[in-house]
């Protein structure tokens, strides 16, 4: 998933909940299913930012190399500047861009 690429907004939005629980009839297996995905997206960019940091890494301490790292600090910058996991994670359910099932709703549908 490319969430540098994602139209979610960077500010908090008001969302009608009728709306988004539409698809599964419930208010809270949506809000799970959202918080789920956050935590998926949230992982990836801090793996994502952790590799990016990770070429910056210094195993002596020099004082000047701190306060010069001007490329760390500018990534740092911008993955602060993105849409925040649970924002992503909502903006895409709204799309229907999130895959989910309840395996117990798909067993009742068996019996």
């Amino acid at each position: 998933m490319d969430y540098k690429k994602t139209n979610a907004p960077s500010n908090t939005i008001t969302r009608d909940m009728m709306d988004l629980c539409k698809d599964t009839g419930n208010v809270y297996e949506t809000v799970a299913i959202i918080g789920k995905r956050s935590n998926q997206i949230a992982v990836e960019m801090k793996n994502d930012l952790s590799k990016k940091l990770q070429e910056f890494a210094s195993y002596n301490d020099n004082l000047e190399e701190v306060f010069e790292n001007r490329e760390q600090i500018e990534i740092s910058r911008y993955y602060e500047k993105l849409p925040k996991a649970t924002l992503i994670a909502a903006q895409e359910y709204e799309e229907g861009k999130v895959y989910y099932r309840n395996p117990s709703k798909e067993k009742e549908k068996l019996q």
